[in-house]
Protein backbone atom coordinates (compact mmCIF):
# COMPACT_ATOMS: atom_id res chain seq x y z
CA UNK A 1 0.00 0.00 0.00
CA UNK A 2 1.10 3.54 -0.97
CA UNK A 3 3.15 5.28 2.16
CA UNK A 4 -0.10 8.10 2.79
CA UNK A 5 2.99 10.67 2.88
CA UNK A 6 4.51 9.89 -0.34
CA UNK A 7 0.81 10.32 -1.47
CA UNK A 8 0.88 13.70 0.13
CA UNK A 9 4.21 14.69 -1.30
CA UNK A 10 3.22 13.87 -4.67
CA UNK A 11 0.30 15.68 -4.86
CA UNK A 12 2.12 18.65 -3.60
CA UNK A 13 4.51 18.24 -6.30
CA UNK A 14 1.94 18.27 -8.92
CA UNK A 15 0.36 21.64 -7.55
CA UNK A 16 4.31 23.47 -7.61
CA UNK A 17 5.85 21.70 -10.15
CA UNK A 18 9.51 22.35 -10.71
CA UNK A 19 10.26 25.35 -12.99
CA UNK A 20 11.19 24.24 -16.49
CA UNK A 21 15.20 24.47 -17.06
CA UNK A 22 16.29 26.40 -19.89
CA UNK A 23 18.52 24.45 -22.77
CA UNK A 24 21.68 25.14 -21.76
CA UNK A 25 22.92 23.45 -24.96
CA UNK A 26 22.22 26.52 -26.88
CA UNK A 27 21.73 30.30 -26.21
CA UNK A 28 24.42 32.48 -24.85
CA UNK A 29 23.03 34.44 -22.25
CA UNK A 30 21.89 32.74 -18.89
CA UNK A 31 21.19 33.19 -14.73
CA UNK A 32 21.11 30.89 -11.98
CA UNK A 33 19.26 30.74 -9.12
CA UNK A 34 17.71 28.71 -6.94
CA UNK A 35 14.93 28.03 -9.22
CA UNK A 36 17.72 26.58 -12.02
CA UNK A 37 19.10 27.95 -15.13
CA UNK A 38 16.92 30.61 -17.08
CA UNK A 39 18.02 31.88 -20.41
CA UNK A 40 18.09 35.61 -20.51
CA UNK A 41 18.40 38.53 -23.38
CA UNK A 42 21.06 39.97 -24.34
CA UNK A 43 21.56 43.06 -22.06
CA UNK A 44 22.79 46.37 -23.00
CA UNK A 45 26.41 45.94 -24.39
CA UNK A 46 29.42 48.97 -24.04
CA UNK A 47 31.40 48.33 -27.54
CA UNK A 48 34.84 47.35 -26.60
CA UNK A 49 36.33 49.97 -28.58
CA UNK A 50 34.17 52.81 -26.03
CA UNK A 51 36.64 51.98 -22.86
CA UNK A 52 39.42 54.27 -22.53
CA UNK A 53 42.24 53.91 -19.87
CA UNK A 54 41.45 50.20 -19.60
CA UNK A 55 43.45 48.87 -22.62
CA UNK A 56 46.05 46.63 -20.70
CA UNK A 57 42.94 44.85 -18.45
CA UNK A 58 40.25 44.89 -21.54
CA UNK A 59 42.97 43.08 -23.78
CA UNK A 60 44.00 40.70 -21.34
CA UNK A 61 40.50 39.94 -20.55
CA UNK A 62 39.11 39.55 -24.19
CA UNK A 63 42.66 37.26 -24.96
CA UNK A 64 41.85 34.79 -22.00
CA UNK A 65 37.94 34.77 -22.82
CA UNK A 66 38.81 33.78 -26.47
CA UNK A 67 41.66 30.99 -25.31
CA UNK A 68 38.58 29.32 -23.34
CA UNK A 69 36.13 29.80 -25.76
CA UNK A 70 38.55 27.98 -28.26
CA UNK A 71 39.14 25.38 -26.00
CA UNK A 72 42.85 26.15 -25.15
CA UNK A 73 44.26 26.96 -21.32
CA UNK A 74 42.62 29.76 -19.60
CA UNK A 75 42.84 30.93 -16.31
CA UNK A 76 39.64 31.70 -13.63
CA UNK A 77 40.05 35.77 -13.72
CA UNK A 78 38.96 38.16 -10.80
CA UNK A 79 38.55 41.92 -12.00
CA UNK A 80 39.31 44.20 -8.89
CA UNK A 81 38.88 47.79 -8.01
CA UNK A 82 37.54 50.95 -7.96
CA UNK A 83 33.89 51.25 -8.59
CA UNK A 84 32.14 52.39 -11.80
CA UNK A 85 35.07 51.54 -14.14
CA UNK A 86 33.52 49.15 -15.87
CA UNK A 87 34.57 45.84 -14.51
CA UNK A 88 30.93 44.49 -14.64
CA UNK A 89 29.86 45.90 -18.21
CA UNK A 90 33.80 44.36 -19.70
CA UNK A 91 33.00 41.21 -18.83
CA UNK A 92 29.70 41.43 -20.47
CA UNK A 93 31.16 43.33 -23.86
CA UNK A 94 34.48 40.89 -24.27
CA UNK A 95 31.79 37.51 -24.07
CA UNK A 96 29.12 39.97 -26.75
CA UNK A 97 32.35 40.00 -29.11
CA UNK A 98 32.94 36.25 -28.70
CA UNK A 99 29.02 35.57 -29.72
CA UNK A 100 29.14 37.84 -32.64
CA UNK A 101 32.45 36.15 -33.96
CA UNK A 102 30.89 33.19 -34.15
CA UNK A 103 32.05 31.67 -30.70
CA UNK A 104 29.68 28.82 -28.85
CA UNK A 105 30.14 30.36 -25.38
CA UNK A 106 27.70 31.18 -22.74
CA UNK A 107 28.01 33.43 -20.00
CA UNK A 108 25.71 32.41 -16.59
CA UNK A 109 25.77 35.21 -14.07
CA UNK A 110 25.25 33.97 -10.24
CA UNK A 111 24.17 36.53 -7.70
CA UNK A 112 25.88 36.80 -4.31
CA UNK A 113 22.96 35.58 -2.67
CA UNK A 114 23.12 32.28 -4.82
CA UNK A 115 26.86 31.67 -4.16
CA UNK A 116 26.11 28.61 -2.10
CA UNK A 117 24.27 27.66 -5.64
CA UNK A 118 27.79 27.25 -7.16
CA UNK A 119 28.14 23.43 -6.55
CA UNK A 120 25.01 22.57 -7.45
CA UNK A 121 25.56 25.21 -10.74
CA UNK A 122 28.91 23.26 -11.54
CA UNK A 123 27.17 19.97 -11.47
CA UNK A 124 24.63 20.99 -13.81
CA UNK A 125 26.76 22.17 -16.50
CA UNK A 126 29.37 19.17 -16.15
CA UNK A 127 27.32 17.22 -18.95
CA UNK A 128 27.09 20.25 -21.53
CA UNK A 129 30.01 20.00 -23.78
CA UNK A 130 30.57 23.47 -25.14
CA UNK A 131 32.29 26.12 -23.09
CA UNK A 132 30.62 28.20 -20.24
CA UNK A 133 32.05 31.17 -17.92
CA UNK A 134 30.05 31.50 -14.77
CA UNK A 135 30.13 35.39 -13.60
CA UNK A 136 29.75 36.54 -9.71
CA UNK A 137 29.49 39.82 -9.93
CA UNK A 138 30.35 42.85 -7.25
CA UNK A 139 31.53 39.69 -4.75
CA UNK A 140 32.38 40.57 -0.78
CA UNK A 141 32.42 38.00 1.60
CA UNK A 142 31.82 40.43 4.37
CA UNK A 143 30.29 37.98 7.35
CA UNK A 144 32.30 34.91 5.39
CA UNK A 145 30.02 31.88 7.20
CA UNK A 146 32.72 29.58 5.19
CA UNK A 147 31.76 31.03 1.82
CA UNK A 148 35.88 31.85 1.07
CA UNK A 149 37.21 28.54 2.35
CA UNK A 150 33.84 26.90 -0.26
CA UNK A 151 34.87 28.92 -3.09
CA UNK A 152 38.65 27.90 -2.55
CA UNK A 153 38.17 24.46 -2.60
CA UNK A 154 35.52 24.73 -6.15
CA UNK A 155 38.89 26.59 -7.68
CA UNK A 156 41.30 24.65 -6.51
CA UNK A 157 41.46 20.99 -5.96
CA UNK A 158 38.39 20.38 -3.86
CA UNK A 159 36.45 17.11 -4.92
CA UNK A 160 33.70 19.49 -6.20
CA UNK A 161 36.37 21.78 -8.36
CA UNK A 162 34.55 22.95 -11.37
CA UNK A 163 34.51 21.34 -14.76
CA UNK A 164 37.40 21.85 -17.14
CA UNK A 165 35.27 23.37 -19.55
CA UNK A 166 34.03 25.86 -17.22
CA UNK A 167 35.91 29.22 -15.80
CA UNK A 168 35.05 31.66 -13.59
CA UNK A 169 35.15 35.46 -13.95
CA UNK A 170 34.08 37.34 -10.36
CA UNK A 171 33.95 41.34 -9.78
CA UNK A 172 35.00 42.91 -6.76
CA UNK A 173 36.22 46.13 -5.33
CA UNK A 174 38.48 44.24 -3.28
CA UNK A 175 41.62 42.56 -4.41
CA UNK A 176 41.39 39.94 -1.65
CA UNK A 177 37.81 40.04 -1.45
CA UNK A 178 37.65 39.75 2.15
CA UNK A 179 38.28 42.65 4.57
CA UNK A 180 41.93 43.04 5.86
CA UNK A 181 40.58 42.05 9.05
CA UNK A 182 38.02 39.26 8.35
CA UNK A 183 40.96 36.53 8.80
CA UNK A 184 42.59 37.89 11.87
CA UNK A 185 41.35 35.07 14.05
CA UNK A 186 44.85 35.00 15.59
CA UNK A 187 45.87 38.27 16.51
CA UNK A 188 49.44 36.22 17.85
CA UNK A 189 50.17 35.23 14.40
CA UNK A 190 50.09 38.23 11.91
CA UNK A 191 51.32 35.85 8.71
CA UNK A 192 48.93 33.28 9.11
CA UNK A 193 46.26 36.11 8.89
CA UNK A 194 47.53 37.87 6.14
CA UNK A 195 48.03 34.25 4.08
CA UNK A 196 44.72 33.27 4.46
CA UNK A 197 43.61 36.73 3.21
CA UNK A 198 45.60 35.93 0.11
CA UNK A 199 44.43 32.27 -0.38
CA UNK A 200 41.53 32.94 -2.25
CA UNK A 201 42.86 35.53 -4.89
CA UNK A 202 45.74 33.45 -5.65
CA UNK A 203 43.08 30.77 -6.90
CA UNK A 204 42.76 33.38 -10.00
CA UNK A 205 45.39 32.79 -12.35
CA UNK A 206 44.63 36.53 -14.09
CA UNK A 207 43.93 39.21 -11.58
CA UNK A 208 43.22 42.75 -13.12
CA UNK A 209 43.25 45.81 -11.28
CA UNK A 210 41.05 48.94 -12.15
CA UNK A 211 41.82 52.29 -10.77
CA UNK A 212 40.17 55.64 -10.11
CA UNK A 213 40.69 57.52 -14.05
CA UNK A 214 42.41 60.73 -14.37
CA UNK A 215 41.36 63.68 -15.86
CA UNK A 216 42.27 62.69 -19.50
CA UNK A 217 41.24 59.13 -19.49
CA UNK A 218 37.51 60.94 -18.07
CA UNK A 219 37.64 63.16 -20.85
CA UNK A 220 38.41 60.37 -23.09
CA UNK A 221 35.37 58.29 -21.97
CA UNK A 222 33.16 60.72 -22.60
CA UNK A 223 34.52 61.87 -25.98
CA UNK A 224 33.91 58.33 -26.75
CA UNK A 225 30.37 58.07 -25.99
CA UNK A 226 29.62 61.37 -27.12
CA UNK A 227 31.24 60.53 -31.24
CA UNK A 228 29.54 56.97 -30.86
CA UNK A 229 25.90 58.83 -30.44
CA UNK A 230 26.03 61.73 -32.38
CA UNK A 231 26.30 64.32 -29.66
CA UNK A 232 27.97 67.58 -29.14
CA UNK A 233 31.52 67.50 -26.78
CA UNK A 234 31.82 69.61 -24.45
CA UNK A 235 35.41 68.92 -22.01
CA UNK A 236 34.19 71.91 -19.67
CA UNK A 237 31.12 70.45 -19.00
CA UNK A 238 32.10 66.66 -18.44
CA UNK A 239 34.76 68.33 -16.41
CA UNK A 240 31.91 70.20 -14.26
CA UNK A 241 29.60 66.98 -14.16
CA UNK A 242 32.07 64.87 -12.61
CA UNK A 243 33.13 67.79 -9.85
CA UNK A 244 29.60 67.43 -8.74
CA UNK A 245 29.77 63.56 -8.27
CA UNK A 246 33.12 64.03 -6.38
CA UNK A 247 33.92 61.41 -8.84
CA UNK A 248 35.53 60.45 -12.11
CA UNK A 249 35.01 57.18 -13.57
CA UNK A 250 33.50 55.09 -16.47
CA UNK A 251 29.67 55.27 -15.05
CA UNK A 252 29.97 58.89 -14.39
CA UNK A 253 30.88 59.23 -17.94
CA UNK A 254 27.89 57.15 -18.94
CA UNK A 255 25.84 59.58 -16.65
CA UNK A 256 27.09 62.96 -18.29
CA UNK A 257 26.27 61.55 -21.47
CA UNK A 258 22.53 60.81 -20.72
CA UNK A 259 22.48 63.69 -19.58
CA UNK A 260 23.79 65.50 -22.85
CA UNK A 261 21.64 63.51 -24.74
CA UNK A 262 18.87 64.28 -23.22
CA UNK A 263 19.43 68.03 -22.80
CA UNK A 264 20.66 67.76 -26.59
CA UNK A 265 17.31 66.33 -27.52
CA UNK A 266 18.99 63.08 -28.64
CA UNK A 267 17.48 58.80 -27.37
CA UNK A 268 20.17 56.52 -26.68
CA UNK A 269 20.45 53.35 -28.33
Amino acid sequence: MTDPLLRIAEALERLSPQPAQADATSGNWFVWSGSGLAAVPRPRITPLALYAGVDAQRDALAENARRHAVGLAAHDVLLWGARGMGKSSLVRAVHAGLVDGGADAALVQLAQPDLPQLPELFRHLAGVSRRFTVFLDDLSLDGDDGKAHALRSLLDGGVMARPEHVRLVVTSNRRNLVPRNQSDTDPTNPRDAADDQLALADRFGLRLGFHVSDQADYLAMCANYARAHGLTFDPAAALAWAAGRGARSGRVAWQFTVETAGAQGKPLG
